[in-house]
């Protein structure tokens, strides 16, 4: 895996190591100014709306929210950015969104500085989203990461440990196997939006392969990327741990094959956690699923897929120091701490090492921030550009194609896909 880029690294340099608490602006400067926010439909973003009168009453500012759901928010961002912008303030958007929609943003670097914002306390994997060209256009708000989801009664029966490598992952599907119904573990290998990717990067990553190289050329037909892919194939194939059916099966039904007991083992995002133990979704108890770190490959670092939602301000807002007044507000982990800690809440999602850390988020939500935390200390994430679609499109077909026997030799199948995405890019 590529190490940390220099724009990223130039940004946090930026910023103190020492987390700062968000205050308002000492007397009022933008009093009687109003924010206007373009957010994704989510229950974590209306949590904070719903405290928000306590930094209106301290700044001044009034704070609008206009909320769009998941499947119309990219056409709403296009449509702000070819406006020009002035209708919001500050938007979310999506990781892979944003290189297409940089003429979107504007440069917030010095202003959420002098918020005392702490970029070192984001997980390098969510913050990198937020640089372009080496200057900082939005902070991580809402992120996601890989975990293991097991069957603990299964592992108990089988007299097996959560396993910490992929090879002891397949070590314990095989004896799950030998000694109960279930299949080992489920995992997607058929094409929709990039799915089978999810965990395929992770071994890709873990046998010391990457996707492009630092001109942005392919490299994951490399040997590195030839062993991952066959390794993650082999699941299927050689090593047969994967439910019958598998080489269609895409996220949903991975999850489902888990959660209806057919299978011991989801690598999955960890808001899919809630779906396992709902009595109206699942057949299992939470005393059935236990969770741990993705596995690694034996001797690599963590690795986690992520998916991050930056906030930024808009290059069209008149409001620009009071949109970054609210951002410092946003991005506060105390504020992020208390909707984890509500009681009458089920928010789940951080995007601070200091609450992913915290013994009482922790003991509220049984070890998952902390297992979060393992894979995203050593976790840097993926680079997307303006291509991406079309990448992540050519590569699913190339893992869809292998998964189902279509295609037999790995080599040149990725060898293939390599050189259409040389041609695009």
């Amino acid at each position: 895996m590529k190490s940390i880029t220099s724009s990223l690294a130039i940004a946090v340099s930026l910023f103190g190591m020492q987390a700062f608490a968000w205050e308002a602006t000492e007397g009022k400067p933008f009093d009687g100014q109003t924010v206007n926010v373009l957010a994704v439909k989510s229950s974590q973003f209306e949590a904070h709306e719903a405290r928000l009168a306590a930094f209106e009453e301290a700044t001044g500012i009034d704070v609008v929210y206009d909320y769009v759901p998941f499947p119309n928010m990219k056409e709403a961002l296009t449509t702000e950015m070819v406006a020009g912008g002035g209708d919001y303030d500050v938007v979310s958007i999506m990781d892979q969104w944003v290189p297409s929609l940089q003429m979107l943003l504007q440069p917030i670097g010095d202003e959420i500085e002098a918020q005392g914002t702490d970029l070192s306390d984001f997980p390098k994997a969510h913050l990198r989203h937020g640089i372009l060209n080496g200057k900082l256009v939005g902070l991580p708000v809402r992120g996601h990461v890989q975990l293991l989801f097991y069957r603990t009664d299964l592992f108990e029966q089988s007299g097996v440990e959560p396993p910490a490598t992929w090879e002891d992952m397949v070590a314990a599907a095989k004896a799950i196997q030998d000694s109960t119904d279930a299949a080992g573990v489920a995992l997607p290998y058929g094409k929709l939006n990039g799915q089978n990717l999810m965990v395929w990067m992770n071994l890709l990553w873990g046998k010391g392969g990457d996707l492009f190289d630092a001109d942005g050329g392919p490299i994951f037909n490399s040997d590195a990327g030839t062993a991952a892919t066959d390794m993650y194939v082999g699941f299927l194939q050689e090593d047969q741990i994967a439910p019958a059916g598998s080489a269609v099966f895409v996220e949903q039904d991975a999850v489902n094959s888990f959660k209806q007991g057919n299978s011991a083992m989801l690598p999955v995002w960890w808001w899919v956690r809630s779906q396992l133990t709902d009595p109206e979704q699942s057949k299992l108890t939470a005393e059935q699923v236990g969770f741990t770190s993705l596995p690694s490959i034996s001797g690599a670092d963590r690795t986690t897929y992520t998916n991050t939602w930056i906030f930024g301000v808009t290059e069209g807002s008149n409001n620009k120091d009071a949109a970054a007044e609210f951002l410092g507000w946003l991005t506060d982990p105390a504020l992020e701490r208390e909707v984890l800690l509500d009681p009458n809440g089920n928010e789940v999602v951080a995007v601070h090492m200091s609450n992913l850390t915290d013994p009482e988020v922790n003991a509220r939500w049984g070890g998952m921030h902390q297992a979060a935390a393992d894979a995203l200390a050593t976790a840097e994430g993926i680079e997307f550009g303006d291509d991406w679609p079309r990448i992540a499109e050519i590569l699913e077909t190339a893992i869809s194609s292998l998964a189902s026997g279509e295609e037999t030799d790995t080599k040149a199948a990725l060898n293939k896909a390599a050189e259409e995405i040389a041609a695009i890019r």
